[in-house]
């Protein structure tokens, strides 16, 4: 009863009432993380046939959902992060610009415009301004909204 209420605690329970919220997770999980692959295997494929280099290549079996993209240079990492920020669903409106962010040796961008501060399953790219100028793509709660985002990354990178 010391973590709730005097009267409540065994009704509560130690989940605190937050059963619905867990199972939904449990359920929603496996849907998610197809969708944030299906949107890495799309970039990678896309950003190959710019003349990119991906890791892991589209065709390569994947272990997570992160996708690495070598731009080579600062201006394709700010580009690309530009137009996923465009495609964001919150705040869709920002451009992300390189910062010092404590804990880095460098500057980094970070392009999320998420329903969750931080939420790493939520469309977002980062890079840390430095050699090969390589950006992480993660993400994608629905392919639909992956795929707008990373076309508009595209067309940034093709200055359209």
């Amino acid at each position: 009863m010391r973590l709730t209420a005097p009267g409540i605690g065994r009704e509560c329970g130690a989940t605190l009432g937050q059963n619905r919220l867990l199972f939904q997770g449990f359920f929603l999980a496996p849907h998610t993380v197809a969708q944030a692959l299906k949107t890495a295997v799309f970039a990678a494929r896309l950003m190959e046939l710019l003349g990119y280099e991906t890791l892991p290549a589209s065709r390569t079996p994947r272990t997570d959902i992160v996708q690495m993209i070598s731009f080579g240079d600062p201006e394709g990492v700010k580009r690309f992060c530009k137009g996923i920020q465009m495609g964001a669903s919150v705040d869709s409106f920002v451009t992300p610009e390189p910062w010092r962010m404590p804990g880095y040796d460098c500057e980094v961008i970070m392009a999320a415009g998420a329903f969750i501060q931080g939420s790493s399953i939520e469309l977002s790219a980062d890079a840390p301004m430095r050699p090969p100028y390589a950006c992480y793509l993660q993400g994608g709660l629905t392919y639909e909204a992956g795929k707008t985002g990373v076309l508009l990354a595209a067309t940034e990178l093709l200055g359209r």
